[in-house]
């Protein structure tokens, strides 16, 4: 059973080692290829009894090429005794943005949007068989991660994106609410968030908290600046 409510204000990765005289220097770097992969999000919450299936499906999407997965913990259902400790008010507003432009009131949990749409057919997933209409690169340098989208004949004109930082391996035991007493396994937790408004030069991120115990990956989403359809998409795991 789905829980719904009205809506409320608002590839191939490349890490190896690069000789550099005697010291091996660490590269870290991915680039696109000639198809695009999905990027799935998952609006989900620890709040929500309908939800750990969901959540379990996305976390066999990790290691996936064609799949870029991306889960929002909303903050709505905190309301019923158990406060999700992953949940933001901005991944909650991210959601309903989504809704109002596709010209409904409603949102949900579990919602899965795919390629910024809405999307009931899982846990099925079309193949990735678009071929890819903007070329991305993505790599670290130092502390920071350059992107850098390139087009082709038949790219879209303006061209806009974000970062996300995601974690994995996170776990929570349920003490209240819907899912009392149960254990909760999370991937794809998304940690960061940052708008790109323009694509026209090569964009630079920081992360803002170090790698911790959960494993890291970081993420650059091209979109299309009008519609903020995902286009293309690349991870990095290092």
């Amino acid at each position: 059973m789905q829980h719904s409510l009205p809506a409320m204000a608002v590839l191939g990765a490349l890490c190896g080692v690069a000789a550099h005289g005697a010291e091996p220097v660490p590269a870290c770097a991915a680039h696109s290829g000639a198809k695009a992969p999905h990027v799935v999000e998952l609006y989900t919450s620890e709040g929500c009894s309908s939800c750990p299936p969901a959540d379990r499906w996305l976390a066999g999407l990790r290691d996936r090429p064609d799949v870029v997965p991306l889960a929002f913990h909303v903050d709505y259902w905190d309301r019923l005794g158990w406060v999700d400790r992953h949940a933001s008010p901005l991944w909650t507003r991210r959601q309903q943005e989504a809704a109002a432009r596709a010209g409904t009131r409603a949102v949900y949990t579990p919602q899965v949007l795919l390629d910024g749409r809405d999307y009931r057919g899982w846990p099925a997933l079309p193949a990735a068989a678009e071929p890819a209409r903007v070329a991305l690169s993505l790599r670290r340098d130092g502390a920071a991660y350059v992107a850098e989208a390139r087009r082709p004949a038949g790219a879209p004109a303006a061209l806009a994106g974000y970062w996300a930082v995601t974690e994995d391996g996170h776990v929570s035991q349920v003490r209240a609410g819907e899912n009392l007493g149960a254990t909760l396994h999370h991937d794809a937790v998304v940690r960061e968030l940052l708008a790109v408004p323009a694509m026209d030069t090569p964009t630079r991120f920081v992360p803002a908290s170090a790698p911790g115990a959960a494993r890291r990956h970081v993420i650059f989403v091209v979109t299309e600046a009008p519609t903020g359809r995902p286009i293309q998409a690349l991870s990095l795991g290092c």
